[in-house]
């Protein structure tokens, strides 16, 4: 994370790697209240930011949410689904660039999806129909899909369908956005029309399989120094302040 999250973010990927998940679901509504409040030294969260780093504390927030589906834990599931809801709707008064209300939209739905509220495929639509409206005014559709807001927005689903693909990349850029960039309005809202077809199954995916993978941060292949005492893969995610089997998130052993 880039923001101020008082170390919160990687103890709820530790809690991830122990199987405890509603430690981790705690520990990323943590997180993610402190960079709502705080995100950057420079950062009023009260006021317009073109990169929009507040999100990062959405993003915690949604991540609690599914750690939470995970753990069993339905009271906090549904407090913390509001909560971000609620968070979402209010930095629509302030992040007023081109495209970051509808992106905001956009975590209303994956809040609502991941909380399995009802209303999550009608704020799908919302999300989709702001984008467009706010197509012409987008210079950059590509530069603003990589700035902290929408990568926040990104990437709760990401790390919910890596653990369901033995840890690989399942969801990439191309399947999250349009072909055509040079429509910006229509390169925007695919993002939406896909996390309505697949936030909320592969969510249900995870509560199934009673696991929520880490997130992937930095991974090697064929480590020579590290191997998964649970499934002896030695292929590493370097993420939270361990070092993690790539494939089941367990916490390594050097060899």
């Amino acid at each position: 994370m880039n923001t101020q999250d008082g170390g919160h973010y990687d103890a709820a990927v530790d809690a991830l790697a122990a199987r405890e998940y509603e430690a981790a679901g705690n520990r990323y509504t943590r997180g993610g209240r402190r960079v709502l409040a705080d995100p950057r030294p420079e950062i009023d969260p009260f006021e317009p930011d073109e990169k929009g780093w507040v999100g990062q504390g959405l993003q915690q927030l949604l991540t609690a949410v599914v750690a939470y589906r995970v753990a069993g834990t339905p009271r906090r599931v549904a407090q913390r689904a509001v909560e971000g809801i609620a968070a979402s709707r209010d930095l629509q008064s302030v992040l007023t660039a081109p495209g970051q209300a509808a992106c905001l939209a956009e975590l209303v739905a994956d809040f609502r999806a991941a909380g399995g509220l009802d209303g999550a495929a009608d704020a799908y639509d919302d999300a989709a129909e702001r984008y467009l409206a706010a197509g012409d005014a987008i210079e950059s559709p590509q530069a603003l899909a990589t700035t902290p807001l929408f990568g926040a927005a990104a990437e709760p689903i990401k790390q919910v369908a890596r653990g369901q693909a033995n840890g690989e990349i399942a969801i990439k850029w191309e399947d999250l956005h349009g072909a055509d960039p040079s429509q910006a309005g229509e390169f925007l809202a695919h993002r939406a029309r896909y996390k309505k077809q697949r936030f909320g199954g592969l969510v249900d995916g995870a509560v199934a399989d009673g696991h929520l993978a880490a997130p992937r941060g930095t991974t090697e292949y064929g480590n020579e120094t590290h191997r998964c005492p649970a499934c002896g893969s030695n292929d590493v995610n370097w993420a939270g302040s361990d070092v993690l089997c790539m494939r089941c998130s367990t916490p390594t052993e050097r060899v």
